[in-house]
């Protein structure tokens, strides 16, 4: 095996797929999210959801990963590659089908999962200036502006002290282009999700372990072919992207603002349809949804 591989770390979309569903890696995964959600978190048991097969479109640009922690609450972890307009929607029905999917029929609703959905994301969603997002709900009086509380009873039993606890909460990573030097945790483990590097002086918790075990040289010559054709995978991706980004300004410029607004739309309604085609959607469904033809869906 090549010696240059011998420092080198496999990326963690790849490791997600491959190597932390293997519990002798959990430590890698606990110390992202203890890191991401500031208190010890310690993994029982991977899951099998609805929500997280993969299918043949998503074979390189989707990455779901559901876990139960010792609390008994559901982290679903996603890394995402390619870029989705409707994302924040998707996260939502991600969330919503595990509330639902983890409550037998007939319990009452305070058996409800809590729900961390941790989004790793390799494109600019949204528009902000920070590389990590978090989400949760509260109600707030829309006279006074006062934080709705749990009454001491609720607190007792739900054991939890706020309402926004019982909801689901969103992270979003967003961590293409951090590049610059890392000076927490968090940032040290952005770093390595964005680079694939691990800095020699990293401490943050799971890092290290990242380091030992998801080194590039404990790979097999097959693992090792198809973890390449990954990152060959990743490159046209982004290329793509790069390159449906660069046409669309030019066409925007040519044939007016308007008709490149129209065109964008329809590329992003052709996207759609193809990704529900193949999963097999009704196409009554995907012609609702989308605006196309018939003849139009039939032909992608």
């Amino acid at each position: 095996m090549n010696s240059n591989n011998k420092n080198q770390i496999i990326r963690f979309d790849w490791a997600m797929k491959r190597l932390l569903r293997n519990k002798a890696n959990f430590s890698v995964l606990e110390g992202l999210l203890t890191t991401l959600l500031g208190e010890k978190i310690i993994i029982q048991r991977l899951l099998e959801s609805e929500s997280n097969q993969e299918d043949e479109y998503d074979k390189y640009n989707r990455v779901d990963m559901l876990a139960e922690n010792s609390k008994g609450e559901l982290v679903l972890i996603e890394v995402q590659n390619n870029n989705e307009y409707a994302y924040f929607q998707r996260m939502l029905f991600g969330t919503s089908k595990l509330v639902t999917e983890y409550i037998n029929r007939g319990e009452s609703y305070d058996k409800v999962r809590k729900v961390y959905s941790v989004n790793i994301v390799y494109f600019s969603l949204g528009h902000g200036t920070d590389f990590v997002y978090h989400g949760k709900t509260e109600f707030r009086g829309i006279h006074t502006n006062d934080l709705l509380e749990l009454t001491p009873f609720q607190k007792q039993t739900f054991k939890v002290d706020t309402v926004s606890q019982l909801y689901p909460e969103y992270y979003i990573l967003k961590v293409n282009g951090f590049n610059q030097v890392a000076k927490s945790p968090l940032e040290e483990w952005i770093y390595y999700l964005n680079t694939g590097e691990i800095p020699s002086t990293a401490t943050a918790p799971g890092l290290e372990e990242a380091r030992e075990r998801l080194k590039l040289d404990s790979m097999t010559k097959d693992e090792l072919a198809a973890y390449y054709r990954h990152l060959d995978n990743i490159v046209i991706l982004r290329d793509n992207i790069n390159t449906e980004r660069e046409e669309g300004r030019a066409e925007g410029l040519e044939k007016g603002r308007a008709e490149g607004l129209e065109e964008g739309a329809r590329k992003k309604a052709i996207k759609v349809a193809r990704y529900l085609k193949s999963s097999g959607t009704a196409m009554e469904l995907i012609i609702g949804a989308t605006g196309l033809s018939k003849e139009e869906i039939e032909k992608l």
